[in-house]
């Protein structure tokens, strides 16, 4: 977003509009989501006021409206410059810079107050009307200047969360040198405590940042580098007191190493991201993925039905073998099988013959100074078109079947437990030959990355591809020397909780791979690879009132990693809970609706694991349990009311689920509200309402799939009978029936679409905390 305000200039030089053609640049990129929002409704009321400029006579009803938003404009602008002048005070650096940008914002409010002004219009003519906004050009300028200034102050604001994100970021590197340098336990222990504090701040900074920035790109960026300084912290810990009790030890002393090594690219990254730095991080460029050339080559081909002009046949030509030569990292993979090697050559040099048509065609019509695709030309571009999508198809089936198959064989984790137990026999000979396993093993899921981000249809899904490819590249070496030190070791409990450490995080990639392979095919199928977003935050004064003298607090980084796995298993269950309810053909049932509700809710929640999303602290987690539980409530009448038309056995089924789901829901709520005193105890009820919460999911995703069945059976039942017969009717007349009122119960508390402005409120509640 740049903020403009320009138009077409009328006789008297008044712009029509507050964007429009001829650009009035503040020259200040909007790069957050925060400042986009606050300037929307003065842009907004801006845009009411240069409106009726073209209209200078006004009723006084109309006058009277204008003069009021001109009021309110100026007295929003004052509140804003007093605190940007406070900002100034605070921040010498930018003194110069907010006071004038303050000073500007100021000038412009008071000159738009004065234009609005109702003493200032005209007197009332014969009409009956009045005369207001005689100085036009003076509103437009204004209007520019306040826009402009306003921006200003945002941007400049901006720079100081910047400076707070660096501030911390220099903390942690000074705190990390120290760690480093220790030579004893009790030096290790302290400064271990400074620096996970140190890291919990960083983790909340730039998860806010995160979450505020506008480039897609970025964002997952700054999410691969804060995946890596989670699951780093916990590995820098378990690496360090390795070291420390065995430092004559050279495999525990590359194990450090390459833990600390990492933890300080992950640093930089986030500061090249942040300060949008030019070293190497914001220009390096994505290497070109075979959907991204499939995509431009389809584009330049379809071109030329509007000019047969736009390439020349040399370039579709490069075009086309440029992205065929992209296919070899399939075809000269070894893992890739012959039958699919033979399909993908097959079908490259069927979009050669189909573009060596559509160049013959081409040249026909240029022959015959045709101006636009002929017929023949158009069934070449089809054709050529289709190959190449056949192209793409295949090669994204490749790459996905490969990858479930690998996620299914790692999943049994042998090569892991086997160096375990050779690292505890202190068997060298057992550790070197399954570390030659393991090897073997991440060769192939680094390449199945590559692959992957060939098929990935995304920006930020070719990112996230990246980090995996990379972390798999470094965790595989990093095992196998954790490893060696227990084999040379073996009775050293450190060494072994060290090896565990690293194995754990090589099993958390693999589950994130498992949820990057899901948001690819997404892509793919024509979803969004993000999850929907549902407003679920409690509304004030429901939800607060069993915890007012509860305690907001936060994870800190060891909390965070040991809630990762049980967080991950969360967004996998919540990702699964959405693809079935997109099997369902009614996708406004009820429970489908309060499904997806629980399964965002959810997902808000493994957020929360990661230091990321709108829940910030405990309190927050707490009072999203309390509503999950309530719209779990919700669906188990829902499911009651479902299986009032359904026979005996089908209901049974559906009953005995629901009963879970109530004790279960009922669990989570009264947890909830349970009071929790100090650090260990709200750990555990953070673990417990996760727990709980998990189980909730894992009973909505067992009765989907049975219902939405039952759905299509009793449907189809009634289509074929061709009458509109309740299902009840098939059942037993001893069957007691509900009341009509408790079938037509509809979700009151649900927290989709229509309820957003309802719940607003929730948001300026966490905001405050």
């Amino acid at each position: 977003m740049r903020v403009c305000v320009s138009g077409r200039e009328s006789s008297a030089g008044m712009a029509s509009s507050p964007c429009g053609n001829s650009n009035f640049d503040s020259g200040l990129e909007i790069k957050t989501r925060s400042v986009e929002q606050t300037l929307i409704p003065l842009v907004s009321q801006i845009t009411t006021l240069i409106n009726h400029k073209d209209k200078p006579k006004k009723s006084e009803r109309t006058q009277a409206a204008v003069h009021r938003v001109g009021q309110a404009v100026s007295v929003a602008v004052g509140r804003f410059v007093t605190v940007g002048e406070a900002i100034a005070t605070e921040n010498q650096e930018l003194k110069d810079e907010m006071g004038q940008a303050c000073f500007e914002a100021r000038r412009a409010g008071d000159a738009i107050a004065q234009l609005t002004d109702v003493g200032s219009a005209l007197p009332f003519q014969s009409d009956g009307l009045v005369t207001v906004f005689s100085d036009r050009t003076g509103m437009v300028k204004a209007a520019r200047l306040l826009l402009s200034s306003v921006t200003k102050v945002l941007v400049l604001a901006d720079r100081i969360v910047i400076k707070q994100i660096i501030a911390s970021r220099n903390k942690v590197l000074v705190t990390l040198d120290h760690l480093e340098r220790v030579c004893t336990f009790q030096e290790f222990v302290q400064i271990f405590s400074q620096f996970g504090n140190e890291m919990v701040e960083f983790a909340h900074l730039t998860g806010d940042r995160q979450n505020d920035l506008k480039d897609e790109k970025k964002k997952a960026r700054m999410a691969a580098a804060r995946a890596v300084l989670e699951k780093c912290t916990m590995m820098l810990l378990t690496a360090s007191k390795t070291c420390l009790r065995h430092p004559d030890c050279e495999s525990a002393r590359m194990n450090k190493d390459a833990v600390f090594h990492r933890m300080r690219c992950a640093l930089e990254q986030v500061i090249e991201i942040v300060t949008e730095a030019r070293s190497c991080g914001e220009n390096k460029i994505l290497p070109v993925s075979i959907y991204n050339g499939i995509k431009d080559f389809k584009s330049s081909v379809e071109c030329l039905r509007d000019n047969l002009n736009s390439l020349s046949p040399q370039s579709m030509g490069s075009q086309l073998e440029a992205l065929v030569e992209r296919t070899e990292d399939f075809t000269d993979s070894a893992y890739t099988s012959h039958e699919q090697r033979q399909a993908i050559l097959g079908l490259c040099q069927l979009a050669r013959q189909d573009t060596q048509q559509l160049v013959q065609s081409w040249a026909e019509a240029q022959s015959v100074h045709a101006k636009e695709a002929t017929e023949d030309m158009e069934v070449a571009i089809l054709k050529t078109c289709q190959s190449v999508s056949e192209l793409r198809r295949e090669l994204h089936k490749v790459a996905v079947i490969r990858a479930s198959d690998l996620l299914k064989v790692h999943g049994e984790q042998l090569p892991l437990r086997a160096l375990k137990a050779a690292g505890a026999e202190g068997n060298l000979e057992a550790v070197a030959e399954y570390s030659r396993t393991l090897t073997e093993q991440k060769e192939q899921l680094v390449e199945n990355c590559r692959l992957l981000c060939h098929v990935s249809g995304t920006e930020p899904l070719e990112i996230t591809c990246i980090h995996a490819e990379e972390t798999f590249h470094v965790i595989g070496p990093q095992i196998i020397s954790a490893a060696q030190t227990l084999a040379l070791h073996p009775s050293s409990k450190i060494a072994k909780e060290n090896l565990e450490v690293f194995c754990e995080a090589w099993d958390s990639q693999l589950c994130d791979m498992a949820l990057l392979l899901r948001e690819i095919n997404d892509v793919f199928e024509g979803r969004r690879g993000d999850k929907r977003s549902y407003l679920s935050l409690p509304r004030p004064g429901k939800h607060s009132a069993n915890l007012k003298t509860a305690k907001a607090v936060k994870l800190d980084a060891e909390e965070q990693t040991s809630m990762a796995k049980l967080g991950l298993e969360l967004r996998l269950l919540s990702s699964d809970v959405d693809t079935e309810v997109e099997k369902w053909e009614e996708q406004e049932h009820d429970i489908v609706r309060q499904s997806q509700s629980l399964a965002s809710m959810a997902y808000n929640m493994y957020l929360f694991t990661r230091g990321e999303g709108l829940l910030k602290t405990t309190l927050d987690l707490f009072h999203q349990a309390e509503v999950l539980s309530e719209e779990g409530l919700q669906l188990c009448s829902s499911l009651r009311t479902f299986s009032t038309q359904l026979v005996d056995e089908e209901k049974s089924v559906v009953m005995t689920e629901m009963e879970k789901m109530v004790a279960l829901c009922q669990q989570l709520q009264m947890g909830a509200k349970t009071p929790a005193q100090g650090k260990t105890a709200t750990f555990q009820k953070v673990d417990s309402s996760i727990q709980t919460t998990r189980g909730i999911l894992t009973v909505v995703l067992s009765l989907l799939p049975s219902c939405n069945k039952l759905t299509r059976k009793y449907k189809s039942e009634r289509s074929s009978l061709g009458s509109p017969q309740d299902w009840r009717e098939r059942q037993d007349a001893s069957t007691p029936v509900k009341e009509e009122g408790a079938l037509n119960n509809k979700n009151t508390n649900g927290f989709g679409a229509k309820s957003l402005e309802q719940h607003m409120a929730g948001l300026n509640l966490l905001e405050s905390k």
